[in-house]
């Protein structure tokens, strides 16, 4: 273990990433199986971030949120997965202590953008839903660059304080995380420093931004619910709920993923536990999304089409 020795704490330089070391004769599938996973979560998401730039039909703020999505689920994966596969590859599993940090760090933010990102859709779809004579008022293109704008500052602030505390952290008991990147629970148990504030942290991350983003959602789609059962006609009802349909889709996978994650009871925790489900919200959502908005969504069918044909 390499360490740098400042006062009487002891940094520790470099980190190994044990990632699937327990499956030796696995490396060469899970390299196939991730590569295949990689390329189609970037081509879904880049054709579904082409197809709206492309065409002028789909330059409404549903859309755009969904086009800024589609960027965040690409760059969500791409601060784990190329890493992941470079060391199935070559065996190398060393990360230094900037790199470690530096992926944390962007891994929180994409994730804390996300949360975001899907709160503000589903207040898109509330006003739509809702107040559909107030729509182009209440997300005027002014409204719709604030968001955005506002989404991205936030994601990238937000872990900034979390992620200078983590790497003033000494690790002098071992340098081995027991998962795939530098997930910031088990790098955290590898501190012997106090760790009571870096934890406190953790906690106000998840209230401002994942309970916050998390209600906003609830409560947009608590609304939504109710004004489409309020609607008296059967096809009345199913048309209108189709045009969310996609977004709830998307966050139920998002918000349970994340849930299976980190609301398990103590005794379900293990580091092979961990691995599945840290797999399941990096990869699950960034993977569907690209299907799930364009299966049933005949603007996109068609301009697929276009696409398709142009190429």
């Amino acid at each position: 273990m390499s360490e740098v020795t400042a006062g009487n704490k002891s940094h520790t330089v470099q980190f190994t990433i044990l990632c699937f070391s327990d499956l030796p004769h696995l490396q060469i599938p899970l390299f196939m199986i991730f590569l295949t996973i990689y390329l189609n979560v970037i081509f879904g998401n880049t054709a579904i971030f082409s197809a709206i730039v492309l065409n002028s039909h789909l330059h409404t703020p549903m859309y755009i949120f969904l086009s800024n999505l589609s960027v965040m689920d690409i760059s969500y994966i791409s601060t784990t997965l190329p890493k992941l596969l470079f060391m199935l590859s070559t065996q190398h599993k060393v990360m230094s202590l900037v790199g470690c940090m530096t992926q944390m760090y962007f891994f929180i933010t994409f994730a804390c953008m996300e949360m975001i990102l899907l709160a503000v859709m589903a207040y898109d779809r509330y006003v739509a839903i809702c107040h559909p004579l107030h729509y182009t008022l209440l997300m005027s293109p002014r409204t719709c660059l604030i968001a955005i704008i506002s989404v991205w500052v936030a994601g990238l602030l937000e872990p900034v304080v979390f992620t200078m505390l983590v790497a003033k952290l000494s690790f002098c008991s071992s340098n081995q995380i027991d998962n795939f990147f530098c997930e910031p629970s088990p790098l955290i148990k590898l501190s012997c420093s106090d760790t009571t504030l870096v934890n406190m942290i953790i906690y106000i991350l998840g209230a401002l931004v994942g309970m916050s983003t998390f209600m906003l959602t609830l409560v947009s789609y608590i609304y939504i619910i109710y004004n489409i059962l309020n609607i008296h006609s059967t096809d009345g009802r199913s048309k209108t709920f189709s045009t969310c349909a996609s977004h709830l889709t998307c966050v139920l996978l998002f918000y349970g993923t994340i849930v299976s994650m980190y609301m398990r009871p103590s005794s379900m925790y293990s580091p092979k536990q961990d691995k599945f489900f840290s797999l399941l919200y990096i990869i699950l959502v960034p993977l569907l999304n690209p299907i799930i908005y364009t299966l049933k969504n005949k603007q996109f069918k068609e301009v697929f089409k276009k696409l398709m044909n142009i190429l």
